[in-house]
């Protein structure tokens, strides 16, 4: 009976997780049947993207509790997703819009931190809608630096604190966003449904675990088409080598600005981008970054693929000038390619203060590598040596080990 018994559990098994072996299989085909896979690094780099996207998936769906919430954290360096910010903590949980849910924390030192409900997730077809976005400005700190806010339905005389939610919110987001990575610390934070903190949820029966793999593997599919879609709506329509004006951003936070373009550069072809150093009474965080064809970041850890206007060294005129390049230039604000001859480029501005103008945006101009010296203004205060690029590339690595977990 024993042995029939552990066969008949491998046989369910099997039947639990087939659906899901099948989507990993679709998944993989629409990666390498994507239309910019041409090298073997592109390949390598979508089935990198593909197993981040597995894990971030199951993940995800294991997270779907509403009655028995938490905040889950599925994109980061190795769960990539929707040009991910390299300087953002990203949180998602689930929620009804019937329900209360309470969340509890400390604000960290980070430059940003904001809330963000919507209405469901991202699909090949559309964008879901923000249904309510703020940031740390609404909460009501304590000295400490705790905070407690309620989410809800409306209703009357729901005093400070108390966020109503819209009819079809599905989903809360918190970002906490980072300016100076060596120096700022993260905070805290917690969520539970209101009415079942101190009980325990039901066991889950097998047939609901399988389900939990049917799921995730729908989750996976629509992940890997969606974001191979969105750059088609608001990146690559756009002219080649340009960035857009300021804007709030398309189908993302709406407390945010945002500059965006793709590029498609040789090796010997430099994309010269200079946007004005934010006054921090308007814009605390401003940031740059690369993307790949997978509207991934690049490896940020190891490369300098991104600034922050804390990270970037800004000339005497106020402005900060990027230098996106294959080859090395020898300057501080070099932004790697890392043998990407196309891909995204993004700015975003958080915690605004004010609308942008088209002032406060950025200029672009492709020259030659070798014309860098004559035509880069303040082109010998951005030098640094090759044991300043170092301590450069040593600070990141550091900054996110100490901020982020694998």
């Amino acid at each position: 009976m024993a042995i029939e018994s552990a066969a008949g559990q491998t046989s369910e098994a099997a039947s639990a997780t087939r659906s899901f072996a099948e989507a990993v299989a679709e998944a993989e085909r629409i990666i390498r049947e994507a239309p910019h896979v041409k090298t073997d690094q592109d390949l390598a780099e979508g089935l990198d993207y593909l197993a981040g996207s597995i894990k971030a998936s199951l993940h995800m769906v294991q997270a779907y509790q509403h009655d028995y919430p938490y905040f889950a954290s599925s994109t980061g360096p190795y769960t990539k997703l929707g040009l991910d910010n390299p300087d953002t903590l990203y949180f998602h949980a689930y929620i009804r819009d019937d329900a209360e849910y309470v969340v509890t924390g400390r604000r960290g030192t980070t430059a940003d931190l904001s809330f963000q409900i919507m209405n469901g997730d991202y699909s090949p077809a559309q964008s879901p809608d923000s249904l309510t976005a703020f940031d740390d400005r609404e909460l009501d700190i304590a000295e400490d630096g705790t905070f407690q806010l309620t989410f809800g339905p409306p209703k009357e005389d729901a005093g400070p604190g108390y966020v109503p939610v819209a009819p079809g919110s599905a989903m809360l987001i918190v970002r906490e966003v980072f300016s100076d990575w060596e120096n700022e610390r993260p905070g805290e934070i917690r969520i539970h449904r209101a009415d079942t903190l101190g009980t325990s949820p039901p066991s889950v029966p097998s047939d609901r675990m399988a389900r939990r793999y049917a799921v995730a593997g729908k989750m996976l599919v629509a992940r890997i088409r969606t974001f191979l879609a969105f750059p088609e709506w608001h990146y690559l329509k756009l002219p080649v080598n340009t960035l857009t004006e300021p804007r709030a951003t398309p189908g993302g936070l709406a407390t945010q600005f945002s500059s965006v373009g793709h590029y498609d550069l040789a090796d010997d072809e430099v994309m010269v981008i200079t946007a004005p150093a934010a006054d921090r009474e308007v814009a605390p965080y401003q940031g740059f970054q690369l993307g790949s064809m997978w509207y991934v970041s690049l490896d940020y850890i190891n490369h300098q693929t991104s600034l922050t206007a804390d990270q970037a060294r800004v000339d005497e005129d106020g402005m900060i000038r990027y230098v996106v390049s294959e080859r090395d230039p020898g300057l501080a604000n070099w932004i790697e390619r890392t043998g990407h001859s196309r891909g995204y480029l993004q700015f975003r501005w958080q915690r605004l203060t004010r609308d942008l103008t088209p002032e406060d945006g950025p200029t672009f101009e492709v020259m030659r590598f070798d014309e860098l010296p004559s035509r880069l203004p303040h082109y010998e205060r951005q030098r640094v040596t090759e044991q300043e690029w170092k301590e450069r590339i040593t600070a990141r690595q550091v900054a996110v080990a100490k901020r982020m977990l694998g």
